[in-house]
């Protein structure tokens, strides 16, 4: 089985595209823990609640893993709750930096911030700076991650067709003579 991130900046498609992706192929996806654990607290989110986020984003993961067919596709991963502690908080659970390194995955799908910012109660950074500041975040933490990895832009269509022959080129075999 083959593990797909789709990973970006806030308000970039990443749960559309996660959920057009598992209809596609016919497989489950690893919804952002983060949404239905802001969505119950009543209160401002703190340094703890990200690690609460980060265990519940693992248990997720884990529990839909086996239902998975070919490909497991996950709306995010703790790059991102990395990202946000870092960002907030100057520092990140050390919990979260072992996962990191614990957890392989096949591909990432890197959301690009070409689509309109959408109001969120749980988004934090509208202006297009900020978003701009993110995006190169990402795109330096999957290009130091030694995996895969393909830019995600354009319109839903597109978005999805790209999307899609990514992971499918992950299933065609390689003519490597050293094989």
């Amino acid at each position: 089985m083959k593990k797909i991130v789709v990973i970006g900046p806030e308000s970039t498609g990443k749960t559309t595209l996660s959920e057009q992706l598992a209809i596609y192929f016919k497989t489950v996806w690893v919804p952002e823990f983060a949404r239905t654990y802001l969505d119950q607290l009543n209160r401002p989110y703190t340094k703890d609640d990200l690690l609460a986020i980060a265990r519940g984003q693992v248990a997720s993961e884990e529990t839909l893993t086996p239902q998975a067919n070919q490909w497991l596709i996950c709306d995010t991963d703790l790059y991102v709750i990395k990202v946000w502690s870092e960002h907030k908080y100057q520092t990140c659970h050390p919990w979260i930096l072992e996962q990191i390194a614990r957890h392989h995955y096949d591909l990432y799908l890197l959301t690009y911030i070409d689509v309109p910012w959408t109001p969120d109660p749980q988004r934090e950074y509208p202006d297009p700076k900020m978003r701009e500041y993110f995006f190169r975040i990402y795109l330096d933490i999957i290009i130091h991650s030694g995996t895969p990895w393909v830019l995600i832009k354009g319109d839903t269509s597109l978005r999805l067709k790209t999307a899609v022959e990514a992971i499918q080129s992950l299933s065609t075999p390689r003519n490597d003579p050293h094989l």
